[in-house]
């Protein structure tokens, strides 16, 4: 039937077929281009899967017959789903009676029934359904009267199929394993359906085996790694999955399972076993089946494997869907496992086999000859290269033993057994091979230098081929040609076999067979061996007899003995890639010869073919990073560190050096690229993606190889130097340098491509070169794609021990841009002593690649990028988990060096302070060397705490095997932590942190927890020794606690991203150059996070302060209007603690709040959390201390003025009577009285009511007098000399603060500080010190002063108390008792401010009394009695009278007090959320806010007072900012009116509600009203007359009258405040706004004790203080003792340096810079992060040092000549950078 018939009888049966394949059955019949692209396309737009299959056959069938046949046959390979349909369809249609399995037996038992026709396809259909039958048990039991048919059947069948020799395969039956004989291979089968059989195999040679393979993909689930093959970077991407222990249930998981287990180094990777599920099933059998043995028993006993799939199988399915670097990774790994390698592959898709050189590639070995046992040396080669013995062993027919298992004993040394080749008596070996036949591999024997348990002297290379040879011509061919023997499995040999061996060509190779004694062909095999004889060159030596009797372990013995026999004479050698050569003449494809791979390695062999010694080529070829980078590395530290600078001033020092380093750049960018590196360049810029792949790989082959040659020689040389010079090092010593210099790889390529990028950039920001003229801008870029392709960046160079911080920043800064911000991570790190597997651990551990090899131990720190997938970066929090490998501690090449362990500290601090978790390795007995380590990890812990940074920590021990390590090393445990605390105390001491610590302080650590007992990494004696199973698993085990910990900690500890993370490696790297880190780290995401707390802390303090002043003026307006009896102070104090409690709860539950936001970086400033807490405390007691005053002035003043209100109320009502009585007499008169009459009549009255009130004064009070007489009171100690002072004529009145000066008995000249100080000539210099003190504390007591007069009451001798308390406790501050004053100091203070006082408050009580005076203040209310009478007499309305009266003398002034007493507050608020906010955003803000508007400003004389007096002039520049702010906008008059607004609603809803009440007269309803507004309006009840008089009183027409007049008091009020100028509102405001905003702004008030830069530290309660930028120290008046000159040096720079200084605080004892902190410990002084930092400074020094040497009375500095180079705009910048605006 043809096959368009088939497809159209069967398009039912086919459509439900397709359907469930079609996309794959279309992606087939694409690339076989059975379809065109444009017919693909069009089927693809169709959605439903049926109706896209009943095209596809439409479509098919047009095509026609030739195109069916075919479509059928492709569509067999691709979906064998098919295979069941085509097959009954055909047989059907021929009525061929394929109706039961016993049908298929007989057609395969009478193969004259077989349609002769049949295609190859439909055989082996019909032959698998025959063995699938057999396999599911389902032969029918026929009724035949021979009981031995069944067991016929069974018998052949088995025959065919047994099970196999040592793959582990079912064996074919002889015919099918003809059919895989290649073209003209001889045959002397003659039988017809043979032949047929041989020419459709000929016509279709790879069609059964593409069949398998498409099947084999399909079971394990890779058909789509078929045409998109697997990498190893997707490989690497970590998981959910990659992180669980992962044992295979289905055939899908199976190479994932080995690639999983093969990159993880576990050495059961090669299992392809399912788990082990009991099945309810079993449970029930096994609970009923009792006693009873089942009779089925050997038909039901299935192995749980048989559903599986051949290891090899599966290694080939994955090979074959791997690029080449997977590849190469996989073979590397499988020879760390001591597996056999494939050398050969079989033609899976392609009808050539395959060489695996390029996979081969990666494995470098190690061995030490015999020859070489003696001098103690040894080899190290690439594999591939490396030219030994090949003994190759190979079967012919099938074999009753397994020849795998025989080769595994004979290359397992004695007591050391392993499976160096797979075998059918391993886990899964009994599986059936599908399409690993004819595979050839390969394993190697390397001595290891033990004459007792070695096996051979030598290397040797054993090849084993999978399969027959005759079904293996090709390979068999080769094997023979390169191998140096080859041994022949046999158990038979026939005529056909006879004629096979025949034809082999004459080679060198001897040939060895092995035979089977117990066969009974034995005897016929050694008749055609002897034939064989002549033309193979046997003997009696050549022929092996093996026999199931025989001892095997003495049969391994013979084989040995007989290999060494081979080895002895002396035998071919090749290397793998010697085999290239070979494989071509038999056309076998090797794996280099791609294209890409053959152009990458011509790239590369540009390159390296030119290195012949690899330190000159460093030297000449890669100049840049030699010695200038080295020097570079010097210059920038010393730059930091300042050791060398002897007498030199350090900023002339440091200018020097800048100097030297721009001159180092300035060379470096001078030289050219060199021809290796352009070469380079151009392979990584213009490669495609996979020929970059090649071409790095190729570099590292061949760079390696060459460093290997070289070092082996040098090595050499070094032992013969070493033995003829014995103890002379200088012999030694060249040798020993060029061991070091001779590693050469990628990473010093790249190395010099980041120093070309560094020195252009620097000749950039010095302007010598234009950036249009850039070369290299596009360096970072090529970097940045290689790390996202996978391979190391360097961090840091080893060699010269420096971070290129420019280069490694702009990469990454690059791959963030690349990433496009999707760029969170996650680090991890390994530290410990070099050569103790670090880098083998994260190879293990993730898959990675970092160098590993002798003689290429990590050098400095690399970094590699792995990615998160989807399913996991939620979880973790990031998108890539960043690896970080360093070079081992303790290094013995470093050791000699005099900084070997502040470069081991360096490190370890760098990296542990980059990482979020650090492993520390801990393979090594010697205790002392652990101890150095835990010192030097310990202290970088340390420092990180100190920073608010927290990695964790795990420590791993090696080498530890024991099951019971964990629990029987719990002493050893213990006395770590014991250890890591004394380590811990010793570095606290040595960064001065004062504080008792543990290690458990600085970080989370549970010894539990945290220890990991890891066995050793070999399993066995290398170089034969396996990986150890328990190294991987305790490997993974630790793996999966990493992610555990990443993922448990993803919320409180927030990933950083690639720009935060190139932040972080500045600060760190910036501080680890600086001696003492932990007070020269700075950091921007600290700062940011710090300046974003305080900013929020601002805004808590300011909403604090409100609600503090509106309850205070509150309660003074409260006090105001109440009888003074009625005042309970402690009742007010009682309340105002509620509300200052109240108001700190509040704010320390919004900075709860905002530390458990995620706000960034937050823990970085979770230990400045407790700097606020106590500021908000001490807020609360500013607050309170602020409150409590006010109050209790307030009650005072109300106690003060209550006897002469009452007084005055009495006046009045006398008075008002008088009017009274007036009004009636007149009235009574006869006639109108005229105005004069009127007013002559009042004049009589108003004299006549004045004699008759008695004439009562306040009483006079002298203040002088009793603050004299307080003073000899209280101070008994000093009252001799106050005595003295107070002698002359006027006392106390002689004495005013602007007649105070400093004296030279005001310090006790006898101390030793003063004895120093006027032998030298800082005389003048610490008596300034002391009048600036002075100057301070008079100006504080002043501000006390006038801050009293603007109150209402009278004076207070608590006034003058409190004067006394402020000069005392000024003069109890340290920093004052350091001046040694005398007790003449404090007497004449104490006399200037309280004589100051005492006469200031005199005209103040002067002042109040005769404002209080009552005959005085009853005369400034005649004019309004008059016109009360006068207006009554008149019968003027009265209503509209009293009501105008109450708006002006009641409302008027009420309303004007209320709204200044708000009005500040509101100021405050308004200009907070202005534009303004910014500048007053933060301290850091507002100083760079002051000094930028300086600098615009430009005047010497505000510069002097910022620096001299701060607090001064900061009061004086906020006062200017917000009289300016309010100048240029209508806000204040918005305010204004807003302000009244409100209290005028108010006023209209208490007129409102008192309307309704009904008051008799004026006087209740004034009482009424006063009252209801009592916290609001003060009602100036004194100012109402004629409230007692008799006069008629209407409650509406007044509420009328007082409502109509109050839109005319709204104008006069807003007009009152229009006429004041802004000055004149503010400062008469209760709430001074200017004063608020210094409190907040001006923070502790600080200052640098060495340049009086003030600190910006949050809050105001602050451990610590610090500035962002310090400056020259001549600005704090500091000179030179001998020649009088300003200071010019930066104590940010000093204290980084070996420089002294003295002053009244060291008790003028020299004392170094660095230790500053002993007598300023609450001083943070940092050093700058670079030379241009101050730049600020530096320009107004330079610009005012002559006037600054004037003002100072000093002379001019000499400044660097550098500083003469800065601009103003350089200045501003400098500014910006460090303020990060």
């Amino acid at each position: 039937m043809s096959s368009y018939e088939i497809m159209r009888k069967g398009r039912k049966q086919l459509i439900d077929i397709l359907q469930k394949e079609i996309d794959c059955v279309l992606d087939e019949l694409r690339l076989e281009t059975v379809i065109t692209k444009e017919e693909y396309e069009g089927l693809e737009k169709i959605e439903d899967s049926k109706e896209k299959s009943r095209e596809l056959l439409i479509l098919i069938q047009e095509k026609g017959e030739a195109t069916c046949h075919q479509f059928l046959e492709w569509l067999e390979v691709t979906c064998p789903a098919s295979k069941h349909a085509l097959q009954v369809q055909k047989h059907n249609e021929t009525q061929n009676p394929l109706q039961s399995s016993g049908s298929v037996l007989k057609s395969e038992s009478h193969p004259e029934h077989t349609d002769a026709s049949g295609s190859l396809v439909e055989k082996t259909a019909i032959l698998s359904h025959l063995v699938d039958s057999l396999g599911e048990h389902s032969l029918p039991k026929e009724k035949d009267d021979s009981p031995g048919t069944l067991l016929d059947a069974n018998e052949d069948v088995f025959k065919d199929c047994s099970v196999g020799e040592e793959e582990g395969e079912i064996q074919k039956p002889p015919e099918e394993e003809k059919m895989d004989l290649e073209i003209g291979c001889p045959s002397q089968e003659k039988e017809d359906y043979v032949q047929e059989e041989f020419e459709e195999e000929n016509q279709h040679p790879t069609t059964e085996r593409r069949k398998a393979v498409m099947d084999i993909l399909r079971k394990l689930n890779l058909e789509k790694q078929k045409s998109k093959v697997l990498s190893l970077q997707e490989v690497l991407k970590i998981s959910l999955e990659s992180l669980k222990e992962f044992t295979p249930q289905t055939q899908e998981d199976l190479p994932w399972h080995f690639l999983r287990k093969i990159l993880a180094l576990n050495v059961t990777a090669r299992s392809t076993s399912f788990e082990e599920v009991v099945s309810d099933d079993q449970v029930l059998r096994r609970n009923e089946g009792g006693e009873r043995i089942d009779k089925d028993i050997f038909f039901t006993h299935e192995m749980g494997e048989s559903h599986s799939v051949n290891p090899l199988d599966v290694l080939c399915a994955v090979l074959l869907c791997s690029d080449s670097f997977l590849q190469q990774e996989i073979f590397f790994k499988m020879s760390m496992c001591q597996f056999a390698l494939p050398l050969l592959l079989p033609p899976l898709e392609t009808p050539k086999c395959t060489l695996m050189l390029w996979a081969m590639r990666d494995i470098v070995k190690i061995w030490r000859p015999h020859s070489l046992v003696e001098s103690r040396g040894f080899r190290e080669e690439s594999l591939v290269l490396t030219s030994m013995p090949t003994i190759s062993f190979v079967r012919m027919g099938s074999l009753s033993f397994s020849k795998s298992k025989l080769l595994s004993e004979f290359l397992s040394p004695v007591q050391q057994h392993h499976d160096f080749f797979f075998h059918r008596d391993m886990e899964c070996g009994d599986i059936p091979r599908e399409i690993a036949g004819g595979l050839v591999e390969i394993a190697w024997y390397f001595p290891g230098g033990q004459k007792s348990s070695d096996l051979f002297q030598e290397p040797i290379a054993v090849a084993n081929l999978r399969g027959d040879i005759e079904s293996n011509w090709v390979q068999f061919s080769f094997l023979t040609q390169v191998s140096s023997a080859v041994f022949i499995f046999a158990e038979a040999i026939d005529e056909r076999q006879h004629e096979l061996l025949s034809s082999l060509k004459v080679t060198s190779t001897q040939f060895y067979f092995i035979l089977d004694r117990d066969s009974n062909k034995c005897r016929e095999a050694l008749g055609f061996l002897d034939k064989l004889a002549p033309i193979l060159n046997l003997c009696n030596s050549n022929i092996l007899v093996q026999s199931a009797k025989r001892n095997k372990a003495e049969f391994v013995r013979k084989l040995r003995s007989t290999v060494r026999g081979i080895l002895n004479s002396h035998p071919t050698c090749m290397s793998v890639q010697g085999m290239c050569a070979v494989a071509c003449e038999l056309a076998i494809q090797a794996d280099v010869d791609g294209q890409e791979c053959q152009n990458a390695l011509q790239c590369a062999e540009g390159i390296t073919a030119e290195i012949k010694d690899v330190a000159r080529y460093k030297q000449e070829m890669l100049r840049l990073q030699g010695d200038p980078w080295k020097d570079l590395a010097k210059v920038e530290k010393e730059l930091c560190r300042m050791k060398r600078q002897g007498d030199k001033p350090s900023e002339k020092y440091r200018s020097e050096l800048n100097a030297k380093w721009v001159e180092l750049r300035k060379q470096q960018s001078q030289c050219e690229l060199t021809t290796g590196l352009m070469k380079f360049v151009d392979a990584i810029s213009h490669l495609k993606s996979a020929e970059k792949h090649y071409f790095l790989k190729w570099m590292k082959f061949n760079l390696d190889h060459i460093a290997r040659e070289k070092l082996s020689k040098l090595r050499a040389e070094y032992k013969e130097k070493y033995k003829t010079s014995g103890d002379d090092t200088q012999k030694t010593a060249e040798i020993d340098r060029l061991i070091s210099s001779s590693s050469l790889g990628v990473e010093h390529f790249m190395r010099e491509l980041g120093q070309f990028y560094e020195a252009e950039c620097s000749m950039v920001n010095e302007g010598k070169t234009a950036k249009h003229k850039r070369q290299f801008v596009h360096f970072p870029s090529i970097a940045a794609d290689l790390m996202l392709e996978g391979f190391p960046l360097e961090l840091m160079d080893g060699d010269a021990s420096n971070i290129p911080l420019k280069w490694v920043s702009d990469v990454l800064t690059e791959l963030h841009k690349k990433l496009r911000g999707r760029s969170k991570m996650k680090v991890i790190t390994v530290l410990g002593v070099q050569s103790t597997g670090k880098s083998t651990l994260l190879n293990t551990m993730f898959g990675l690649q970092f160098a590993v090899s002798s003689g290429r131990c990590t050098r400095g720190a690399f970094m590699t990028l792995l990615n998160v997938r989807e399913n996991l970066a939620q979880d973790l929090g990031c998108d890539f988990i960043l690896v970080i490998d360093t070079e081992g501690l303790k290094a013995p090449e470093l050791a000699k060096l005099e900084d070997s362990y502040q470069h081991d500290n360096e490190l370890a601090t760098l990296v542990i302070g980059l990482s979020d978790i650090t492993i520390v390795n801990m393979a090594m007995e010697n205790a002392t060397e652990m101890k150095d380590i835990l010192q030097i990890v310990t202290h970088a812990f340390l420092r990180m705490e100190e920073i608010g940074q927290s990695p964790s920590c795990q420590f791993v021990h090696q080498n530890v095997s024991d099951v019971s390590a964990h629990d029987q090393n719990m002493r050893d445990r213990k006395h770590l932590l014991e250890q890591l605390n004394e380590m811990t105390q010793a570095a606290a001491k040595m960064e001065n942190v004062g504080r008792d610590i543990k290690f458990s302080d600085i970080m989370d650590y549970d010894p539990e927890m945290n220890n990991w007992y890891i066995p050793g990494l070999w399993h066995g004696v290398p170089p034969m020794a396996p990986v150890n199973r328990g190294y991987s698993e305790k490997v993974f085990d630790l793996k999966k606690c990493l992610f555990e910990f990443l993922r448990d900690h993803a919320h409180d500890r927030a990933s950083k991203n690639i720009l935060d993370f190139i932040e972080w490696m500045r600060s760190l790297w910036k501080a680890v150059k600086h001696e003492n880190f932990i007070f020269s780290f700075q950091n921007s995401l600290i700062a940011e996070a710090y300046n974003n707390l305080s900013i929020k802390y601002s805004e808590w303090d300011r909403d604090f302060r409100r609600e503090v002043h509106l309850w205070v003026s509150e309660q003074e307006t409260l006090i105001q209007n109440v009888s003074p009896d009625k005042i309970a102070f402690s009742n007010l104090k009682c309340e105002l603690q509620k509300k200052l409690s109240c108001g700190e709860e509040q704010i320390l539950e919004s900075l709860n709040k905002y530390f458990g936001s995620k706000a960034a970086n937050l823990h970085l400033v979770e230990k400045y959390k407790e700097d606020f807490v106590r500021s908000a405390n001490s807020l609360k007691r500013e607050l309170e201390n602020y409150s409590s005053n006010k109050l209790r002035d307030a009650i005072q003043i109300r106690k003060g003025l209550h006897k002469i209100d009452a007084l005055q109320a009495e006046y009045k009502k006398t008075t008002e009577g008088k009017v009274d009585r007036l009004l009636e007499k007149c009235r009574g008169e006869k006639r109108k009285l005229k105005e004069k009459e009127l007013k002559r009549e009042f004049e009589k009255m108003w004299r006549e009511t004045l004699l008759e009130i008695p004439p009562i004064s306040l009483e006079k009070r002298e203040i002088y007098a009793e603050v004299e007489s307080y003073l000899r009171k209280n101070f008994c100690s000093h009252l001799k000399l106050y005595t003295q002072k107070l002698a002359g004529k006027r006392g106390l009145l002689s004495y005013r603060i602007h007649t105070f000066e400093t004296k030279n008995d005001h310090v006790q000249v006898q101390s030793p500080f003063w004895k120093r100080i006027f032998q030298s000539d800082s005389q003048k210099e610490c008596l300034l010190v002391l009048t600036d003190f002075a100057n301070s504390l008079l100006s504080k007591c002043t501000s006390y002063i006038d801050e009293k007069l603007n109150s209402k009451g009278d004076y207070d001798e608590t006034y003058c108390i409190d004067l006394l308390c402020m000069i005392k406790e000024e003069l109890q501050q340290p920093d004052v008792q350091n001046l040694h004053t005398t007790p003449g100091f404090e007497v004449d203070l104490k006399l200037h401010v309280l004589g100051e006082a005492a006469h200031a408050f005199q005209r103040r009580h002067e002042e109040f009394v005769k404002e209080n005076d009552p005959h005085m203040r009853l005369g400034k209310l005649k004019p309004y009695y008059f016109a009360v009478f006068r207006d009554l007499y008149q019968e003027k309305d009265a209503h509209q009278i009293q009501a105008k009266d109450f708006c002006e003398m009641c409302l008027y002034p009420a309303i004007v007090n209320y709204v200044n007493n708000r009005l500040g507050v509101e100021i405050m608020d308004n200009f907070h959320n202005s534009e303004q906010s910014i500048d007053f955003g933060s301290r850091s803000f507002f100083q760079f806010t002051i000094l930028k508007d300086l600098l615009n400003e430009w005047d010497f004389d505000q510069y002097v007072e910022y620096i001299t007096t701060y607090e001064k002039f900061v009061k004086s520049w906020i006062w200017k900012r917000i009289v300016d702010y309010y100048k240029k906008n209508e806000d204040l008059k918005n305010l204004e009116e807003k302000i009244l607004s409100a209290i005028l609603d108010r006023i209209r809803k208490t007129l409102n509600k008192l309307k309704h009440q009904g008051a008799a007269t004026i006087s209740e309803f004034v009482e009424n009203f006063s009252q209801e507004m009592q916290k609001e309006l003060v009602i100036p009840k004194d100012r109402l007359v004629g409230t007692h008089m008799k006069q008629a009183f209407d409650p509406g027409d007044f509420f009328a009258f007082v409502e109509s007049f109050l839109p005319n008091l709204e104008e006069q009020v807003l007009h009152r405040f229009r006429d004041l100028d802004i000055k004149s509102k503010l400062s008469k405001l209760p709430v001074k706004p200017q004063d608020e905003i210094f409190k907040q702004m001006f923070g502790c008030g600080k200052q640098c004790p060495f340049c009086y830069t003030p600190c910006e530290a949050g809050g105001s309660a602050h451990r610590e203080h610090f500035a962002t930028i310090h400056r020259p120290q001549g600005f704090g008046r500091f000179r030179y003792i001998d020649s009088e000159k300003l200071i010019c040096s930066l104590c940010s720079t000093d204290v980084s340096t070996n420089r002294v200084f003295r002053n009244q605080d060291t008790n003028m004892e020299w004392h170094p810079y660095k230790d500053y902190r002993a007598y300023y410990p609450d001083w943070r002084i940092q050093p700058d992060p670079s030379i241009k930092a101050s730049d600020y400074w530096k320009y107004i020094f330079k610009m005012f040092n002559d006037d600054f040497a004037r003002e100072y009375n000093a002379k001019p500095a000499d400044l660097p000549e550098d500083w003469g180079n800065i601009t103003k705009e350089q200045a501003l910048q400098a500014l910006k950078d460090r303020y990060k605006l």
